[in-house]
């Protein structure tokens, strides 16, 4: 059954010949069916603007599994609901990172970050702090971190090893980095409460 819908099967077929504006058209085609699957399923804590990001991408990323056999905007909904539902897996098997986590020494690091003293002799326990908040990354995300940040790579070289386009590696950059803040600010206030 092919999509009835003549605009958007050449909305598909720019998009699959990587046209950025024909994405950008057919996202907000997609936002009305996607955004109510995400506010439904959305796991606590958890942006919904990321996850509806990571709902896109996986739609970009597997369009060409798309066979026209049922509407294109019940397929899109099924990504949706299948990447929210991973999402709940992934925190279940990857639990927050808490202060008691980490070592005294790790833990006076992150006390004293914004002191003026010397942080001679504290590469160290900061590397392993970052390898912890690390693991709690995905295995793709860490990567881009380590490609990006650590190693310098540029953008074109972590295109040719991934088979993504500079779009889509900026975003998982982007995304990454946010998360990798966001479990580091759960670490700086060992007072407040940790999932």
């Amino acid at each position: 059954m092919a999509d009835p819908d003549p605009e958007l099967t050449h909305c598909l077929a720019q998009v699959r010949a990587r046209d950025e504006q024909a994405a950008r058209t057919l996202v907000e085609r997609l936002h009305p069916v996607v955004t109510p699957i995400v506010r439904a399923h959305l796991p606590r804590g958890e942006d919904e603007q990321d996850l509806m990001q990571d709902i896109y991408l996986k739609v970009f990323d597997r369009l060409e599994q798309f066979r026209g056999q049922v509407p294109f905007t019940h397929w899109v909904a099924r990504v949706a609901v299948n990447t929210c539902i991973d999402r709940l897996r992934a925190r279940r098997r990857r639990p927050a990172i808490s202060w008691s986590d980490l070592s005294e020494e790790q833990q006076h690091l992150l006390d004293n970050l914004s002191a003026n003293d010397d942080h001679a002799g504290r590469e160290p326990l900061a590397w392993a702090v970052l390898e912890k908040l690390l693991e709690r990354l995905p295995a793709a995300e860490r990567t881009l971190i380590l490609w990006l940040d650590i190693d310098q790579r540029s953008i074109a070289d972590v295109c040719s090893q991934t088979g993504w386009n500079s779009g889509v590696v900026r975003i998982r950059a982007f995304r990454a980095r946010r998360k990798l803040k966001a479990l580091f600010q759960t670490l700086e206030s060992p007072t407040q409460p940790h999932e």
